[in-house]
């Protein structure tokens, strides 16, 4: 059982892992995007350092993640007014160009509750074998680092307050719950459950508040 359980964990990673590498962004070019960066600068911090967890640190992210994401963003696939009001106005090499900008920055470091730390640990480098959660280092690496030639996000030292409204938005649409904040878009067609959204349907929401402030404190 466990065998089969394992095999199918290894089957949707490599399944999910070719969607992302399917990205193909144009050779960016960071002089340029800095002067682009600045209209990210009002939520982002003029070097990707939000200052609060309402809105996503970017600095030190993967290139082709935030590059998908601004795709996703202009074509409704990931819904967000502000966001789709500025991805409306940048062409495909604007993206390309901020995007290795905010992916040379560096990423102010966070810290964990020191009571969800243990919790959040384990959730996160072995995921939950009685439920079937996959561990997210798996996909994201020991360190939260995430995976450039996959695109899967680097998610360490993100603020605890944007993982854990991530992790409930990807719940929701995972459960089909009853709800408009739902996250969609790292199915590989429209209909299809992405793996996050299969994965943090097996959350409860001890186990996000303790994912979320692990997180943070990942260096």
């Amino acid at each position: 059982m466990m065998k089969k359980s394992l095999a199918a964990l290894v089957l949707m990673l490599g399944v999910s892992s070719l969607a992302h590498a399917a990205v193909v962004m144009p050779k960016g070019d960071a002089m340029a995007g800095q002067g682009t960066a600045a209209i990210c600068a009002g939520c982002h911090g003029m070097d990707g350092n939000s200052a609060t967890g309402q809105f996503p640190k970017i600095a030190g992210q993967n290139a082709k993640y935030i590059y998908k994401q601004l795709q996703d963003f202009k074509a409704g696939r990931r819904v967000n007014p502000l966001m789709l009001g500025v991805a409306t106005g940048l062409s495909d090499q604007d993206m390309a160009n901020v995007a290795t900008y905010m992916s040379e920055q560096k990423i102010a470091g966070g810290a964990a509750k020191p009571e969800l730390a243990a919790a959040g640990e384990r959730l996160f480098r072995g995921g939950n074998k009685n439920t079937g959660l996959a561990p997210c280092a798996g996909c994201h690496g020991p360190a939260g680092r995430g995976n450039t030639y996959a695109a899967f996000p680097r998610i360490g030292g993100q603020h605890a307050d944007y993982i854990k409204a991530q992790l409930i938005a990807f719940r929701a649409a995972g459960r089909d719950d009853i709800t408009d904040v739902k996250r969609t878009n790292d199915a590989s067609k429209p209909g299809e459950q992405g793996p996050m959204q299969m994965i943090a349907a097996k959350l409860s929401d001890h186990d996000i508040e303790a994912l979320a402030s692990y997180i943070q404190g990942l260096r």
